[in-house]
């Protein structure tokens, strides 16, 4: 299912055929403090591996998220960005309230992201610290796209 929402000029679609996977992999690559050096083959993947939304100014993509989902029970919002000649105009704001009322991704028992700098943004969205951190554990390889 392709889900879209036009906000004029902009316009959030899960078209992945608009995706523009450089784009999104020079960002993850050159500007995201999460995903420094992450190979194409690795962004491919996961843009195909996901409920990918993108924001676009006419043809233009100027920002992306994705959700990890089993479309049932749990839902993770990853890889958040906005180019930044396109910050300070709600764009994000408004992606997590799309992302958030995605027809297939409802229901679900919990949502969960994971961010170093926003979370004012993800708290208009309802999202809240762990109410018990301590039952949970990651397995973290942060230096995995630097061998």
């Amino acid at each position: 299912m392709i889900y879209e929402v036009r906000r004029d000029p902009f316009l959030i679609s899960t078209d992945k055929s608009k995706i523009d996977a450089a784009l999104v992999h020079r960002f993850f690559s050159e500007s995201s403090y999460w995903a420094k050096n992450i190979p194409l083959d690795v962004v491919l993947t996961s843009i195909k591996q996901s409920v990918c939304f993108g924001i676009y100014d006419g043809e233009q993509q100027v920002g992306f998220a994705r959700v990890t989902t089993d479309k049932a029970t749990f839902g993770y919002v990853g890889d958040v960005f906005v180019v930044e000649a396109y910050r300070g105009r709600g764009l994000s704001k408004w992606l997590m309230q799309c992302i958030l009322a995605h027809p297939e991704l409802q229901g679900f028992r919990r949502w969960m992201l994971a961010t170093a700098d926003a979370h004012g943004l993800y708290a208009q969205s309802g999202f809240k610290p762990l109410a018990k951190p301590e039952r949970w554990m990651e397995l973290h390889n942060p230096d995995v796209y630097n061998r």
